[in-house]
């Protein structure tokens, strides 16, 4: 199990932090990153010839790039126009939590010592990614650095099905998560310390405590009128 789940952990990249593969794929990386990063507004619509001039490649990638887009739920394919960069509504933004809490607070449940050990590592790396991110004023850092702590917690669940459906929703997350550090950036030293005791509770094993404080944090940091906008 220790071996799967730190092959899982290998993985827990945002799509434009991996160069490498086909060109579509790196075309709808680099574009993901855009549009997480609001260059790329919601409501914009992106055409295959204004994809493939922006980056540089010819119509059929940057065709393909559109639909690893959609997949990843950044836009809306237009038949014959092209595609529509989507908002995060609230709707949105409530059912993608509650998937995601409903892995995330039970993950510690039962899991043994080992497991514990290496999950508890895991999340010391990503909590010092996040403070040099704060350091750095490096908004997208900090929030790609949110999702592999909370990618992490998931993956000590050891589910192969649930870590697929996580890398494929990984870049709607870092969205979420972005968007608070972007309207709120300083909200960040207070998300820094609520992971940093969200790191406590795992390491000590207290897994109800963990699934408790967890709800609060995602409570408080994407519904509370703190961070509304």
């Amino acid at each position: 199990m220790h071996q799967a789940y730190w092959e899982g952990v290998q993985t827990m990249t945002l799509p434009w932090e991996d160069q490498t593969g086909p060109l579509a794929r790196r075309v709808a990386a680099a574009t993901a990153r855009a549009i997480v990063e609001e260059e790329v507004s919601p409501g914009t619509l992106l055409t295959e010839v204004e994809l493939a001039t922006r980056t540089g490649v010819s119509r059929t990638p940057a065709r393909e790039a559109m639909v690893q887009l959609e997949g990843w739920g950044l836009v809306r394919l237009l038949p014959k126009k092209g595609a529509i960069v989507t908002a995060v509504g609230a709707s949105e933004r409530r059912d993608l939590l509650a998937v995601r809490l409903m892995f995330e607070k039970d993950a510690l449940t039962g899991i043994d010592d080992g497991a514990l050990v290496a999950l508890t590592r895991t999340l010391d790396d990503v909590l010092q990614a996040q403070r040099t991110a704060i350091s750095a004023d490096d908004l997208l850092g900090f929030a790609a650095a949110d999702y592999r702590f909370h990618a992490a917690v998931i993956l000590a669940g050891s589910n192969a099905v649930v870590e697929q459906l996580l890398h494929s929703l990984a870049p709607r997350f870092a969205r979420l998560i972005h968007q608070v550090c972007l309207h709120r950036p300083d909200l960040l030293p207070r998300l820094l310390s609520e992971h940093e005791a969200l790191a406590n509770l795992a390491r000590s094993g207290d897994a109800d405590g963990f699934a408790r404080a967890v709800v609060a944090h995602v409570e408080a940091t994407h519904f509370a009128d703190a961070v509304a906008r």
